[in-house]
C-alpha cells in the first residue's frame, strides 16, 4: 500500500467533506448570521461534538485501533473478529445510558459550557435534539477504526460528508416549517445533525458486511457481562483511561474557551465557532488524514519489531505536515480577511462580523503548525501504547493555555482572538515536548537534511505571504455587490500562490515524487 496515494485519497475526501461543510456554514451565515441563536446552536452541537471528541474518536479511537491492529498481526482474524464483537457490545451499552443521562441533564450541560448565553433555553431545546448523535457517530468510529485497520480509508473519510447534507437539507427545507409554528427556525439545524448521524451510522453497514466484519451486539444482560470480560475489552479501557484524560484536557481547555466567550459580547461564540471551522480545514485535510493513515502503520511497524521503520514513517509524516501547513498557517495569518469575507460575508452576516471573526483566525494561523504536529507526533506514543507521556504533556500545556487567556482576553483585553491564540500557543507548545519525547525514548531519530528543508519550505511560504498582503490590500473583499467575481478573484490569488509556492519548492530542490512511500 502506498502510503503517500492513501493519505491523499483521506485527504480528497476530507476536501470534498470540507467543501461541502464550508456550504453549510455559508448557508448558516446567510440564513441566521451571527446571533444569540447561532451561539446557542453553536453551543448546543458542542455539547454532543465534544463527547464524540472525547469518546468515539478520542480515546477509544487511541485506544482500540492499536490493540486492533497488533491483535490482527498477532492472533489473526478469528481473535480480531472477537474482539470486536466484545467491544461493539460493551460501547452499545455504555452509549445508550450516555445518550439518556444526557438528554435529561441538558440544563446542567449548557450551563457548565456557556452560562452567560443570551438563549439559554434554546440552547437546552437543541442540545436534547441532537444528545443521541453521539450514539451514532461513537458506532461510526467503531467503525472506521476497523475499516482503516484493514486499509479501507475511503468510506469513514466521506462519512462526514453526510452530516453536512442533511444539514443543509434540513436548513433549507425546515427551517420555514419550524418559523410557521412559532418556533426559532435555526431549529431545523439541530434535526439536521440528527439527520446526518443517521445516515453516517447507516453507511458503515454495507463496508462492514463486505469485508465480514459487521459486529454483532448482544443486547442481553448475559451477552453484556461476558463480553465485559473479554480480556481485549479490559484492555481497551485501561488504555482509555489515560487516553480519555489526555482527551479531556483538550476539550476542557475548549469548554472553558466557550465558558469565558458566552460572557463576552453577544456574537462571540459564533465567531470563535467560525473561525474554529475555517481553521479544522487544513488541519483535519493535513493532520488528521495522516493520522488516519500513519497510526495503523505505526501500530504494525511495532508489532513487527521494525523500529527504523517506525521511525522513518515518523519522519515522513512530519516533513509533510511542514510543506503543507506552513503556506496554510501563513493564509490564515495575513489573508484572514478576505478568507471570510468570501466565505461567509452573505445574507445576515455583516462585514461587522467578519472583522470580528478576523482575530480568532490569526490567532488560530500563529499556532496552525502546532495544531497540526500535533495529530502527528501523538500517534507516535499511541502505537507504542503509550497513552501516559501525552497526557501529562496535556495536562501541562492546558494549564499554559488558561495562564495565556488571562494574559490575553483578562489583560490586554484581546477578546476571541486572545481565545483562539491560546490554543494555538498551547498546540505549538504540545508539539514541541512530543517532539522531543520521541527523540529521547530513541522512538524517533531525526533524518538527516531536515535544516536545509525547513529553510527551502521557509523561503517558499514567505514569498506566498508576500503576494497575499498584497491581494489582501489590493482588493475589496468586503465588497459583496458582485459574489460571483469576489469568489472569482479569490479562486485567482489562492491557485496563483499555491502554482508560486510549489514553483518555488521545485526550483529549490523538493518535489513532490520525493514522498512516495510504501507501507
Amino acid at each position: 500500500m502506498n502510503l503517500l496515494k492513501a493519505a491523499s485519497t483521506v485527504s480528497l475526501l476530507t476536501l470534498a467533506s470540507r467543501v461541502s461543510g464550508l456550504v453549510r456554514d455559508q448557508l448558516i451565515a446567510a440564513s441566521f448570521g451571527a446571533s444569540g441563536f447561532t451561539d446557542a446552536y453553536n453551543v448546543a452541537f458542542r455539547i454532543p461534538n465534544l463527547l464524540r471528541r472525547l469518546f468515539a474518536e478520542g480515546a477509544f479511537s487511541q485506544a482500540f485501533v492499536p490493540l486492533l491492529a497488533n491483535t490482527r498481526i498477532a492472533d489473526g482474524d478469528a481473535a480480531t473478529h472477537k474482539l470486536v464483537d466484545a467491544v461493539a457490545t460493551v460501547l452499545g451499552w455504555v452509549l445508550l445510558a450516555t445518550c439518556v443521562i444526557g438528554v435529561l441533564a441538558a440544563p446542567a450541560l449548557v450551563w457548565a459550557l456557556a452560562s452567560g448565553l443570551e438563549r439559554f433555553d434554546a440552547a437546552v431545546v437543541m442540545t436534547r435534539i441532537m444528545f443521541p448523535y453521539i450514539g451514532f457517530m461513537s458506532m461510526v468510529a467503531l467503525s472506521a477504526g476497523i475499516l482503516n485497520t484493514w486499509g479501507r480509508f475511503s468510506i469513514p473519510a466521506a462519512t462526514p460528508i453526510l452530516l453536512n447534507i442533511a444539514i443543509i437539507v434540513a436548513a433549507r427545507g425546515l427551517t420555514s416549517t419550524f418559523e410557521a409554528h412559532g418556533l426559532p427556525g435555526v431549529y431545523a439545524l439541530a434535526v439536521g445533525v440528527m439527520l446526518g448521524g443517521v445516515l453516517q451510522a447507516a453507511v458503515q453497514i454495507p463496508a462492514l458486511k463486505a469485508l465480514g466484519l459487521m459486529p454483532h451486539i448482544r443486547t442481553t444482560w448475559r451477552g453484556l457481562v461476558e463480553a465485559r470480560h473479554h480480556p481485549g475489552v479490559g484492555r481497551v479501557l485501561r488504555q482509555m483511561s489515560p487516553a480519555l484524560l489526555g482527551v479531556s484536557v483538550a476539550q476542557v481547555s475548549l469548554l472553558i474557551n466557550t465558558q469565558i466567550a458566552s460572557h463576552l459580547a453577544t456574537k462571540s461564540v459564533s465567531w470563535l465557532t467560525f473561525a474554529d471551522r475555517l481553521m479544522e480545514f487544513p488541519t483535519s485535510l493535513l493532520g488528521v488524514a495522516l493520522g488516519v493513515v500513519l497510526i495503523p502503520q505505526l501500530s504494525a511497524a511495532r508489532a513487527r519489531g521494525d523500529h527504523e521503520g517506525y521511525s522513518s514513517m515518523i519522519d515522513w509524516g512530519l516533513r509533510l505536515v511542514v510543506l503543507q501547513t506552513l503556506p496554510c498557517a501563513a493564509a490564515l495569518l495575513v489573508f484572514a480577511r478576505p478568507l471570510l469575507a468570501v466565505l461567509y460575508h452573505y445574507g445576515h452576516f455583516q462585514a461587522a462580523d467578519v472583522l470580528g471573526t478576523v482575530p480568532a483566525l490569526e490567532g488560530y494561523g500563529l499556532g496552525l503548525l502546532g495544531i497540526v504536529s500535533v495529530k502527528i507526533l501523538a500517534p507516535g506514543f499511541f502505537a507504542q501504547l503509550d497513552t501516559r507521556t501525552p497526557v501529562r504533556i496535556a495536562i501541562a500545556v492546558l494549564v499554559f493555555t488558561q495562564l495565556m487567556n488571562l494574559l490575553f482576553v483578562f489583560g490586554l483585553h484581546i477578546g476571541v482572538g486572545g481565545l483562539a491564540l491560546s490554543i494555538g500557543l498551547g498546540a505549538t507548545l504540545n508539539a514541541c515536548w512530543l517532539l522531543v519525547g520521541l527523540i529521547r525514548l530513541g522512538v524517533y531519530k531525526p533524518l538527516p537534511g531536515w535544516f536545509g528543508f525547513l529553510v527551502r519550505a521557509l523561503v517558499a511560504t514567505a514569498m506566498l505571504g508576500a503576494c497575499l498582503v498584497w491581494a489582501d490590500h489590493a482588493i475589496d473583499w468586503l465588497d459583496r455587490s458582485h459574489p460571483v467575481l469576489r469568489a472569482a478573484k479569490m479562486a485567482g490569488v489562492l491557485g496563483g500562490v499555491a502554482l508560486l509556492y510549489v514553483a518555488v519548492l521545485s526550483a529549490m530542490g523538493i518535489k513532490l515524487k520525493q514522498f512516495m512511500r510504501k507501507a
